[in-house]
């Protein structure tokens, strides 16, 4: 049963006060009847005893409070689902963006989810092939993991995204795979890139897709995720789907997230933000996750751009703590021409070494990674030595090392948002690399697999 009320006391912004009102929820969605029929929608930010404070989900210019009535609709958001949302284009609050029909919804599921119980999951333990050597190689994804990447303005941390959503698939599987891709804060011309990559591609068919532009309200930036999410859930646990959400930018997120806690005059915490982030972002991020007895899984790849270019930052210090790693983009390789420009020293993926092996990926994978890891290290190292001693103070080992470091830039990581790799040719192309360097140095790897491989 709607409940209306007549008693509209204040509008300020985005924020509207209506009192005299009477079991009305936190989160409650809510409809502003104007005199001559228009509709505007909000949400109940917060109660107090017969007050409640409404956010605005359009623009409240031109809102006759006099005359307006508030229908409260005893529900949180919502999103219609259904299968046929695959190959859909969304906005921030589900309606199809892209000229088609509404969803004929299978059913109606509250954006907020529900908590899975922490004895319910699985453990995350089954390798996802990106077609990205300096992900699959060395940070490995894994199925059921959450892993962000933090980029810096100016990176293209775009291209990444759509490439890992194009190429993204679960090996040795013949179970159905889908991509969630939620856009949040961004402009057109990002919007309609990513919309004509996945035409193009083909990637369409297998993604849902929901973009929030730049210009839209900032309550339906806080929304985005969240409603991609559902739809996540939905394919899933309810389609058994193996499904890969991607958000960009959480950054953009955050900026909402505190420009309504201004807007709510609430005591801000760190830069400003607002003192429940950890717990806001943690409500997302603990969405992914395999749970015992369902097929399905959900995979996050939340990705922010660093203020400031700055680790320390709120936004990837919080999102650091919750999720399982994180991988980095570097100014430094861009600007060297290295295309995805990811920094493999610092990025790290916690649940690698459950995803790799023999049956998963290939047996020599642990063993490799770690040996690409320490040549490029001290590669790295070498390098840096030579800038300053010059040429002449290296041995001729340390050479071997800053030539590897140099190719191993230059052909592993360095591939180009187009071309899709098996993890076969990650891992050859990684020997390849190691016979720069002499046998002896190989000292991380069991002799078994020098003689299997390093040969061929």
């Amino acid at each position: 049963m709607f409940k209306e009320y007549k008693t509209i006391r204040e509008v300020v912004g985005p924020l509207m006060l209506v009192e005299g009102v009477e079991g009305v929820k936190y989160n409650e969605l809510v409809e502003i009847v104007q005199k001559d029929g228009e509709v505007r929608r909000g949400k109940v930010l917060e109660v107090e005893r017969d007050r409640a404070l409404v956010q605005l989900f359009e623009n409240s210019q031109g809102l006759q409070i006099s005359t307006s009535r508030a229908k409260f609709l005893g529900h949180s958001m919502e999103l219609a689902v259904s299968e046929d949302m695959l190959g859909r284009v969304f906005d921030g609050m589900g309606n199809p963006r892209d000229g088609g029909a509404p969803i004929i919804a299978e059913k109606r599921m509250d954006i907020n989810g529900e908590p899975i119980n922490p004895a319910a999951r699985d453990y995350p333990n089954e390798f996802i092939q990106t077609g990205i050597s300096a992900i699959d190689g060395l940070n490995t994804l894994v199925r059921g993991q959450k892993l962000p990447v933090f980029s810096m303005s100016g990176l293209p941390h775009a291209e990444l995204a759509a490439q890992i959503a194009r190429q993204a698939r679960v090996l040795g599987s013949d179970e159905k795979f889908a991509v969630v891709f939620a856009a949040v804060g961004i402009t057109y011309e990002e919007a309609d890139y990513f919309i004509r990559d996945f035409q193009e591609t083909g990637a369409i068919t297998r993604t849902v897709l929901f973009t929030n532009l730049a210009n839209d309200p900032a309550i339906e930036r806080i929304s985005t995720p969240r409603m991609a999410l559902t739809a996540a859930e939905y394919l899933a646990y309810d389609l058994g789907m193996h499904v890969l959400v991607i958000i960009t930018d959480i950054t953009n997120y955050c900026e909402a997230l505190r420009e309504v806690s201004a807007a709510r005059k609430e005591v801000p915490g760190r830069r400003g933000y607002p003192g429940y982030l950890y717990t806001d972002l943690a409500s997302m991020y603990e969405r992914a996750g395999r749970i015992r007895g369902k097929k399905g899984s959900i995979t996050q790849i939340p990705i922010l751009t660093m203020p400031e270019d700055d680790k320390t930052h709120p936004i990837p210090d919080l999102t650091g703590y919750i999720t399982e790693g994180q991988i980095i983009l570097s100014r430094e390789l861009y600007q060297k021409g290295v295309t995805p420009p990811i920094d493999v020293l610092p990025s790290l993926s916690r649940l690698k070494d459950k995803g790799i092996g023999a049956g998963k990926t290939r047996e020599d994978h642990a063993d490799t990674m770690n040996q690409l890891f320490s040549a490029y290290a001290r590669g790295k190292e070498s390098k840096e030595l030579a800038a300053i001693l010059g040429e002449a103070a290296l041995s001729e080992t340390d050479k071997l090392y800053a030539k590897f470091a140099e190719e191993f830039e230059k052909r592993y990581v360095s591939q180009g948002f187009a071309v899709n790799r098996s993890i076969e040719e990650t891992l050859d192309l990684g020997w390849e690399l190691l016979r720069i360097l002499p046998k002896a140095e190989l000292k991380r790897i069991k002799e078994a697999y020098i003689e299997k491989y390093y040969q061929s």
